[in-house]
């Protein structure tokens, strides 16, 4: 059990502007942070690449009309803070709804960031070598910390994502575990999928 103890991630799941975006890479780079495709070369970008792949991403959902291309933003992250060697995730996670009847054919988008909460320990004993998971706050607390100010700053422009899915008979109100900011939502709306299942954003 005590592999399981700190399994899993802190999560975050948002969709901001580039411009907003913009201002969460100049945190990670006061932490000189790299970006890694997460290919087998694990290629290296450099956060102006990593601008101009999040913008393409973006624009894919926000473009009046489909563009001919997959939306795709993946990067492992590294950093050092302190004597703490250490990285998180950030990928595109897709948002699913119903549409008649069915899951709809398109999906809404979701960037997420995530951080490990455990910290892989290499133990010993008389049955032989092992290993447990025990809390990264205790044994990286400057990475928790840096993550949470990333977390707090996107939190701070951003609210819960709502939208309603108007259908013949009935309204549905659909709550992602996804935070968006203002501006965001405003070319959401406006945008071709939003258009094409008839969607409309709410609470903000």
């Amino acid at each position: 059990m005590n592999r399981l103890k700190h399994s899993g991630f802190y999560k975050l799941k948002f969709l901001i502007t580039p411009e907003e975006f913009k201002h969460v890479l100049k945190l990670f780079e006061r932490q000189q942070a790299q970006f890694n495709h997460t290919n087998y070369a694990q290629t290296k970008h450099d956060h102006t690449q990593v601008y101009e792949a999040y913008e393409k991403f973006y624009h894919y959902f926000t473009a009046p009309e489909k563009p001919e291309y997959h939306p795709f933003f993946v990067y492992s992250i590294s950093f050092t803070a302190g004597n703490e060697s250490s990285g998180f995730f950030i990928r595109n996670e897709s948002i699913s709804f119903p549409y008649l009847g069915q899951w709809a054919e398109d999906e809404l988008p979701s960037i997420m960031l995530s951080l490990p909460k455990g910290f892989q320990i290499d133990v010993e004993d008389e049955s032989g070598k092992y290993y447990i998971y025990e809390d990264i706050r205790e044994h990286q607390p400057l990475t928790y910390t840096f993550y949470n100010d990333i977390v707090n700053d996107i939190k701070k422009i951003t609210k819960p994502f709502r939208f309603f899915i108007y259908e013949a008979d009935a309204v549905q109100e659909q709550k992602p575990p996804v935070r968006i900011s203002k501006n965001a939502a405003n070319e959401l709306m406006n945008a071709w999928i939003f258009k094409k299942y008839k969607l409309v954003i709410g609470g903000l």
